[in-house]
């Protein structure tokens, strides 16, 4: 049997989960899993569908029969054949936690996409990358080449088909036209000491003003530089006893943890923007194993 996923974005109306249900057993498919939240702020209407194809239609056929629906509620709108994986190019700096948090993750079948570069301004984990039989692209980044290094690097991201960047740990600040491009494609990571703590030593800053709390926040990047969309976050609690190492080591894990959950949820098609914010849908007890194998 063929798996898909529909995603669905519509103004909110009478009939949506109605007229998507009926299409769906008309069309021989059986719905595995459903998820649906109507946004009375901002009236919208956000679903996510798991279905398989009994009859085996190809995915092409869905998509022309679903066509009508879509016109008749405006919505926005994909199926996904559950068996193609997302394209993904990890960009990174010198903390390589992040990155070896998701290779980790990838190679055990945690987060089934198919990484297909890693981009870094510098050198420090070239070996490890080679390793994992994935491309290593090292783009200078300087005050004076940076226009040049970005064009470098969405060459990269548009010859491999990426549908997705990572920003694993990524030091530099990408331009407003690469946040256009890539809109609802780039995710980042940060800790969450933001506004508080700012610039260099931001758990040296927090060991010393004596927070309890350490957390961190991915996000979609936008070009108002870590206030875009938030997708995961995460805390872990700390005391007066622990050092300002400690900090740095806790935050660190929290980071690599809240990133791979961001990027787990994305590529299982369950994050849609809501504007200055997102829905995320959960994944189901009974679907969780499905996705993390792939």
């Amino acid at each position: 049997m063929s798996k898909f996923t529909l995603t669905v974005c519509c103004p909110t109306t009478r009939g949506i989960v109605a007229a998507i249900s009926t299409f769906l057993a008309q069309a021989g498919c059986n719905i595995s899993d459903s998820s649906q939240f109507d946004d009375l702020q901002t009236n919208r209407f956000f679903m996510r569908v798991s279905f398989t194809s009994e009859e085996g239609t190809p995915p092409g056929a869905l998509r022309e029969g679903f066509v009508e629906i879509a016109q008749r509620f405006q919505m926005t709108w994909e199926i996904h054949d559950a068996a193609e994986r997302m394209k993904a190019v990890i960009m990174v700096s010198r903390f390589g936690h992040c990155l070896n948090d998701l290779l980790y993750r990838w190679r055990i079948g945690g987060l089934p996409m198919d990484i297909v570069a890693v981009i870094s301004n510098h050198l420090d984990y070239q070996k490890l990358v080679v390793n994992h039989d994935i491309p290593f692209h090292y783009i200078h980044v300087g005050k004076d080449d940076k226009r040049e290094a970005e064009s470098r690097q969405m060459r990269i991201i548009e010859e491999t088909s990426a549908d997705l960047i990572i920003l694993a740990r990524y030091m530099q600040v990408l331009s407003d036209d690469m946040c256009t491009r890539m809109s609802g494609r780039i995710i980042n990571i940060h800790h969450s000491f933001l506004p508080s703590f700012k610039g260099a030593n931001p758990y040296k800053q927090a060991f010393e003003r004596g927070v309890k709390l350490i957390g961190a926040t991915s996000h979609y990047v936008t070009s108002d530089l870590d206030e875009g969309p938030i997708i995961e976050q995460g805390t872990v609690r700390v005391t007066h006893a622990q050092s300002p190492e400690d900090y740095v080591s806790l935050g660190r894990d929290v980071e690599s943890q809240v990133l791979a959950s961001a990027v787990h949820a994305h590529i299982h098609r369950r994050v849609f923007l809501n504007g200055d914010k997102t829905v995320v849908f959960p994944a189901s007890p009974g679907s969780y194993a499905s996705e993390r194998m792939g």
